[in-house]
């Protein structure tokens, strides 16, 4: 019963607690129980809160009993990245510098999970400051990639799709800046979804890059994510950012799956030299499985994606060195050097130099840069100028074709340990999905396949208008349904030895 519930989908889930047949304590003790099993080796997890965990599923439990109305996901388990807080749980964002905070406020989106009944099992590892594409930058340790040990698992959100390929938690949610909910989808075979920007509130996500940062949802499945996208959706007032309109009926599109009449655009700039093989000739594949379901496909070209990497590596640190110049030792988090000897200015220099990891640092010193007097025009000012051009561009393409597809990354997941002292190496990684963040559009990253180089798993990018995300359920899920045909099964059932056996290893615990 333990691999059954465990290999179930979220939806699968929640129609057997409807049905009577599992309970939520039954559902959210196998995913406990999975996570002491197999988690010492993934690492996908800072902290499990079991406890409450359980506890919220009883609730669950006696409401279903009592015969109130529940949301569609109520008493399903879930894996939350530990960047948004949770009142009574601790919130490092991977670094010592926030090493025992304990928020005294949910975020938005955890304060509607909760409300819609989804457990809550614990806060997943992350890049610190979510500044990373390996998950390698972790004050904590790595996480590690249930298809390979020794492979990275995507960052900076590589524990929650850790956890969800891992069968540690049957959803996710995860942030993304610049990819980092749809590169680790893509490395780990999980669906990885950006909403638009300001479609979910950032209230009480703590802030890398303020007008970069995206919540969104991450699961093993389309629907699954849609409907965790409905839960956490929506206009928040406490948000100057969020979107006061209704929310994309993703939920119907996602059931749907219908691509035909589609126009669906390939990126031209988004392929070719730097990209290995087994991922494009994947990715053409994929494109023609769309086509052949009633698709048009279209070729697009957004010139301006090809400086997307250079603007958004001077956006983003600019905003992160202003955001994190809050974490000065005074007012929360970690404090060295407070023996009344050294200076304020001592203790906040030996503060920071503690409690920030070198990534952190490095970012710290090129946004400072970029913003210092002299150099704001030449660098802040003229990517931001890049970053118009480039929603120029995404408006130009999307006025001939619905969604625009690429591949998610250049590459499938690479050995842990092989760019952490080549920062521009790790930088590429995030190459076509920097573009969505910097114009706010929605997009996502779907199951694709496997690499023919070495056997990984390949992303398969959608992106779609501003609160058109609807159309990126809609073809994820006419690919996921051909492909799981094809497969027979979900690709993690075609995960190697590893995977299976963690699964096998949680249940027979």
């Amino acid at each position: 019963m333990s691999s059954e519930i465990l290999r179930s989908t979220a939806a699968g889930l929640a129609e057997a607690m409807a049905a009577g047949d599992l309970t939520s304590v039954e559902i959210t003790q196998a995913h406990l129980d999975q996570i002491a099993a197999v988690d010492e080796q993934v690492h996908a997890f800072l902290h499990v809160d079991g406890e409450r965990a359980l506890a919220a599923a009883k609730s669950v439990d006696d409401r279903r009993a009592a015969g109130e109305s529940l949301g569609a996901l109520a008493g399903v388990p879930l894996a939350l990245k530990d960047v948004l807080t949770q009142q009574g749980a601790p919130t490092t964002c991977g670094s010592k510098m926030l090493e025992g905070w304990h928020p005294p406020f949910d975020a938005t989106v955890t304060r509607r999970l909760i409300d819609a009944g989804v457990i809550i099992l614990g806060k997943t590892n992350m890049d610190e400051f979510a500044m990373g594409s390996s998950t390698e930058n972790s004050a904590y340790g790595p996480t590690h990639n249930p298809w390979d040990l020794d492979r990275i698992p995507g960052g900076s959100g590589g524990g929650s799709a850790a956890a969800l390929a891992a069968f540690e938690a049957p959803l996710a949610i995860g942030t993304d800046t610049g990819g980092s909910i749809r590169q680790p989808a893509a490395v780990t075979a999980t669906v990885g979804v950006k909403p638009t920007y300001g479609g979910v509130s950032r209230y009480g996500l703590v802030a890398l890059a303020s007008s970069l940062d995206q919540a969104g949802p991450c699961a093993r499945t389309v629907l699954d994510a849609a409907l965790l996208h409905e839960v956490i959706a929506g206009h928040d007032p406490r948000d100057s950012t969020s979107i006061d309109a209704p929310v994309p009926d993703v939920v119907a599109a996602a059931r749907e799956g219908d691509v035909s009449g589609m126009k669906v655009g390939v990126v031209r700039e988004l392929g070719g030299e730097g990209y290995a093989p087994g991922v494009e000739e994947n990715f053409q594949r994929n494109v023609a499985l769309l086509e052949k379901l009633g698709a048009e496909i279209v070729e697009v070209s957004c010139p301006t994606f090809d400086y997307g990497l250079a603007a958004y590596y001077l956006i983003l640190p600019s905003e992160a060195s202003s955001n994190l110049a809050k974490f000065d030792a005074m007012r929360f988090g970690l404090r060295v050097g407070d023996d009344g000897l050294n200076s304020t200015e001592d203790v906040m220099r030996l503060t920071r130099g503690a409690g920030f990891g070198d990534e952190v640092k490095r970012r710290i010193i090129i946004g400072t840069h970029a913003l210092s007097a002299g150099y704001y025009d030449a660098y802040y000012g003229s990517a931001q100028k890049v970053r118009t051009l480039i929603s120029r561009d995404f408006e130009q393409a999307f006025s001939q074709a619905d969604v625009l597809v690429s591949p998610t990354t250049p590459t499938t997941a690479f050995k842990l340990g092989e760019r952490v002292n080549d920062p521009l190496a790790m930088y590429k990684n995030d190459l076509c999905t920097i573009p969505s963040n910097l114009a706010g559009n929605a997009s996502a990253s779907f199951p694709g396949g496997l690499s023919s180089d070495d056997g990984m798993p390949v992303g398969f990018h959608v992106m779609a208008p501003p609160m058109a995300d609807d159309r990126l359920y809609r073809v994820g899920a006419a690919l996921e349904r051909e492909l799981t045909q094809e497969w027979g099964g979900a690709l993690l059932d075609q995960a190697p030895a590893l995977a299976g056996s963690l699964a096998a290893k949680g249940a027979s615990k």
